[in-house]
Parts: C-alpha cells; sequence; structure tokens
C-alpha cells in the first residue's frame, strides 16, 4: 500500500532544495533521485513557478493596471498552477529530446525531474528579466550554466558538448528575444505617440466646439437683441400713432 503523501513536508522541504539548487547545484543534481515518480517535482515547479509568476503579474498590474483590469489579473492568478504545470511537461520533453540526440541514456522522468528542479531559478530570473535588454542576456546566460551541469551531472554528457549546444541555443534564444523586447518596446512607444496625438486632437475638438458654442450664444444673444429692439420700436410707432389719432379726436 502507497504511503500517503506529507504535503506539509513536502511544502517546508522547498525553501531548503531552493538554495541547494542555487549554492551547489552540481552537488544537487549529482544526488538528485532519478526515479521517485513526478509528483514532487512537479509541487516543486509549480510553486516557484507560481512565485514568479506571481512576481511578473504584480509588475504587469502596476505597469498595465488599466489595460489589463481585474478580471484578466484574477483569470491568470487562477490559471497559472494549471499552465506552469502542462508547460513542465512540454518543456521537459524538448530538453528530454535534445539530451537523447547529445547521448543520454536516461528516460523521460530523470528529464522532468532535472528540468522541473530547474523552476528554482525562476524567481531569480523574472526579477533579472525585468531590466530591459541585459535582463534578457542574464537570465538566459544563469539558465544556461545550470543546464550544462544538468546535462553532466545527470545525463553523463560531457562539458564541452553541453556547452556548445545549449550554447547556440541560448544564442538563438537570446536573439529572438532581444528583437521581441526592441520591437515591444518601440511599438509601446509608438502607441504611446498616438495616444498623445489623439488626446491633443481630442483637446484641439473640444476647445472648437466650445468656441462654436460660445459663437452660437453670442449670436443667439445678438438675434435676440435685435429682435427686442425692433419690438420695442414697433411699440413706440404704435404709441405714436395712438398719441396721434387722440389728438386728431380732440380737435
Amino acid at each position: 500500500m502507497a504511503e500517503p503523501i506529507n504535503f506539509q513536508a513536502l511544502l517546508a522541504a522547498i525553501p531548503q532544495t531552493v538554495i541547494r539548487v542555487i549554492t551547489k547545484p552540481a552537488e544537487f543534481f549529482r544526488e538528485m533521485p532519478k526515479t521517485g515518480g513526478y509528483f514532487d517535482p512537479l509541487v516543486f515547479v509549480v510553486v516557484l513557478g507560481t512565485v514568479a509568476g506571481i512576481i511578473q503579474t504584480v509588475v504587469n498590474t502596476i505597469l498595465y493596471f488599466s489595460v489589463m483590469g481585474v478580471t484578466a489579473i484574477l483569470g491568470s492568478l487562477i490559471f497559472m498552477p494549471i499552465m506552469i504545470a502542462l508547460f513542465s511537461f512540454v518543456g521537459a520533453g524538448i530538453l528530454f529530446l535534445i539530451w537523447k540526440l547529445m547521448g543520454s541514456q536516461e528516460n523521460y522522468e530523470v528529464a522532468y525531474r532535472g528540468a522541473a528542479y530547474l523552476a528554482a531559478l525562476s524567481p531569480i530570473t523574472t526579477v533579472i528579466g525585468l531590466i530591459p535588454y541585459l535582463g534578457t542576456v542574464i537570465s538566459l546566460v544563469i539558465m544556461l550554466y545550470y543546464l550544462v551541469i544538468v546535462s553532466t551531472e545527470v545525463h553523463g554528457i560531457p562539458s564541452k558538448k553541453a556547452w556548445l549546444v545549449f550554447g547556440i541555443i541560448a544564442a538563438v534564444i537570446c536573439l529572438f528575444s532581444l528583437i521581441a523586447t526592441y520591437s515591444a518596446r518601440k511599438f509601446s512607444r509608438e502607441m504611446g505617440i498616438r495616444s498623445q496625438q489623439m488626446e491633443d486632437a481630442s483637446r484641439s475638438l473640444q476647445k472648437q466646439a466650445e468656441l462654436m458654442q460660445r459663437q452660437a450664444e453670442q449670436a443667439q444673444r445678438s438675434q435676440q437683441a435685435a429682435q427686442s429692439a425692433n419690438q420695442q420700436k414697433q411699440i413706440q410707432d404704435m404709441q405714436k400713432m395712438i398719441e396721434d389719432l387722440q389728438r386728431q379726436q380732440k380737435r
């Protein structure tokens, strides 16, 4: 009969595991159990991925709250663990294929466990990634270093081969990330300029509308004044005619 899962002990061990992965990666991955199922590493990657996701969500909320809205923010927090869990298997599958092509004899479970514990880096790389351009490069270099350690300590791949293969992959990802970041920032600047232009045009139209309204009110007052003067003159003429008739009657 399988032993019951102790969630409290599992969660309590996560901080210590994070410290070991970051400070003593070679030792950790060398001693990492290659069996034991997917549950423990899955919980680890979901917890650390969620922490990184919350950091990113907080930043996005501060920068783009008016665009995202409360519903989108809450939705991202609710679905975040599910998406992280799904992508952890996909990411491990990609790494498994790369390691296999490099000569690894390990199975998918080993690849998943190694990839999952690399999630210890995700909060750090998320914070570093907030630095424009340079943050992307630094994050990829950090991940490259730890991937080489996993490749050598877990999969027995020569260090030079690991540096070469993952170095090329990291360089390609870095190039596309920088291009995407530049394009996004350029688009954001252009949208800011267009938004300012539209705001200026809106103010100009509003001023013109106010001016036209004032002119219409002035014209209306002038017309009313002219009508009033004309009516006053007609009244005066009628009074004069009445006075003339009265004088003629007295004669």
